[in-house]
């Protein structure tokens, strides 16, 4: 079962399309190339957030569905949720 969708290869979140808990490992896919990947996933990520898919530092950039989204405000790890805690928007 498909639980997170990355849009693009280049994209460095998805996008989880169930709940997804702590400990699991959870199955995704590339839309643009139908490539299987799969994250362990470090904390719970609820469905539509976002879940790191790489790690990312301070003031690295966040691409999802081939944009960047924002900026990082606090460490992640892959398999960590990204959201509103860890992740500045480009909107303000």
């Amino acid at each position: 079962m498909i639980q997170f969708l990355i849009h693009e290869k280049a994209d460095t979140v998805g996008v989880a399309t169930v709940d997804i808990k702590q400990g699991e490992t959870a199955q995704g896919l590339y839309m643009d190339s139908q490539e299987a990947v799969t994250v362990k996933a470090l904390q719970d990520i609820p469905l539509g957030h976002k879940i790191a898919m790489k790690d990312h530092k301070v003031e690295d950039t966040v691409y999802k569905y081939g944009y960047d989204i924002g900026r990082i405000v606090a460490n992640v790890k892959v398999g960590e949720h990204v959201h509103i805690h860890n992740l500045k928007t480009r909107r303000w």
